[in-house]
């Protein structure tokens, strides 16, 4: 479980009508894309992706994305440590890949998520600056570290369940392999999908 007292930066959204969770996917968009929407599509579950613009492709199937009601938010250019970056640096990373996506896809941007969860106060600066809203998580699949045992990452989602929870997961193709499972197990707890 991920916390913190930061107010500045939304890891959970309470919905008082319904017992609910957000699914974010970082680091597309992907080859593994077109897959993941397939089951979104499938399970009518809505979810928000933050991307790199550096992966940005125009033949990237981002207009599906957005059609089919899903948010795309920025994970800056190239996912450095912006903890480890100037003020100047920063405000590239972010300023820059907010417009790419706007430009690409002519919607307005209004999430950002750090790379590896980090930030500092330039940071929050920047990302007030321009209209963004940092978006963590509360629950992490870590599926970035279980290639070999998908399965895990169901547990690592279902057991920490919470209401409004931002769960962290990955475009990648353990995720994929264990997502129509992992959302059916989510919706067997009596949780309904959102966005922010």
């Amino acid at each position: 479980m991920y916390d913190t007292t930061d107010t500045n930066v939304i890891t959970s959204s309470i919905d008082p009508n319904r017992k609910s969770v957000i699914l974010t996917f970082d680091d597309g968009p992907s080859r593994v894309l077109e897959p993941i929407l397939d089951i979104l599509k499938e399970e009518d579950v809505p979810a928000m992706f933050f991307w790199q613009t550096k992966l940005l492709h125009p033949k990237r199937p981002w207009k599906r994305v957005l059609e089919e009601g899903h948010f795309i938010g920025t994970h800056t250019i190239k996912h450095p440590e912006l903890t480890k970056l100037s003020y100047d640096a920063q405000m590239k990373e972010i300023a820059l890949s907010k417009e790419q996506i706007s430009q690409t896809t002519g919607s307005e941007v209004k999430y950002f998520r750090p790379p590896f969860g980090r930030y500092n106060e330039d940071t929050l600066k920047i990302v007030a600056e321009l209209g963004l809203s940092t978006v963590l998580w509360r629950i992490a699949a870590i599926d970035w570290e279980l290639k070999d045992t998908p399965e895990q990452i169901i547990a690592n989602v279902v057991e920490n369940l919470e209401d409004g929870a931002v769960i962290l997961l990955h475009e990648l193709k353990q995720t994929v392999l264990v997502l129509p499972e992992l959302i059916r197990e989510i919706k067997k707890q009596g949780y309904s999908f959102k966005l922010l």
